[in-house]
């Protein structure tokens, strides 16, 4: 295996395991030396793999935008399925992942979004980019459905994709506010209506 490979797969690694810790403490709540230790590397290496804390943070939210990217591309290709319920499967991941997913599998742009916007400018740009990349997945599944006629809204697909996206990411911060699953089952009535699927 080539070093450079091995150096990769060891910055992976240390992601990997030190996500759930973010997820669940935050950004700014977590020190390097948590890090090293929850990804088991020796102190002292973390420089060794990145430049800061702060492009750690950046390589954590591309790994992370990269593989829920991945996810949606999987979901995407489901052909049997209409627009409709291509975005209906969507969300209702969404709401099974923040009522009753581990810390780990939880959305990481929930969490940091209002802490890096304030605290880093290029971890602020990493998830804006990550967030339009979502949306233009997500808009090209409502695209779908407009065309096989299961969605029927006169909004655009990307105003669509829009609109429901900050709706269930209001509704996100609501349950983590409330801790309760109410404000997803709310969403989904309100996504309903701006889908305006054929009865």
């Amino acid at each position: 295996m080539a070093v450079e490979n091995k150096h990769d797969l060891a910055k992976k690694r240390i992601i990997e395991a030190a996500r759930p810790l973010i997820g669940k403490r935050g950004f700014s709540g977590v020190g390097i030396s948590q890090i090293l230790e929850v990804a088991q590397v020796p102190k002292g290496s973390f420089y060794h793999y990145f430049e800061s804390k702060e492009k750690f943070g950046e390589d954590l939210l591309r790994l992370y935008i990269h593989d829920y990217l991945a996810d949606m591309e999987h979901l995407s290709s489901k052909k049997t399925q209409t627009g409709y319920e291509l975005v209906s499967s969507y969300f209702e991941r969404w709401r099974i992942t923040h009522v009753g997913g581990r810390v780990g599998d939880k959305c990481l742009i929930v969490k940091l979004a209002a802490e890096i916007s304030d605290l880093s400018e290029d971890m602020r740009v990493v998830m804006d980019n990550g967030v339009a990349a979502v949306i233009k997945r997500l808009a090209a599944m409502i695209k779908a459905g407009q065309k096989d006629r299961s969605i029927s809204s006169p909004l655009t697909a990307h105003q669509l994709a829009t609109s429901l996206y900050q709706l269930w990411l209001g509704a996100t911060l609501m349950a983590k506010i409330t801790h309760a699953p109410h404000p997803f089952d709310e969403a989904w009535q309100t996504s309903i209506m701006l889908l305006n699927a054929p009865k």
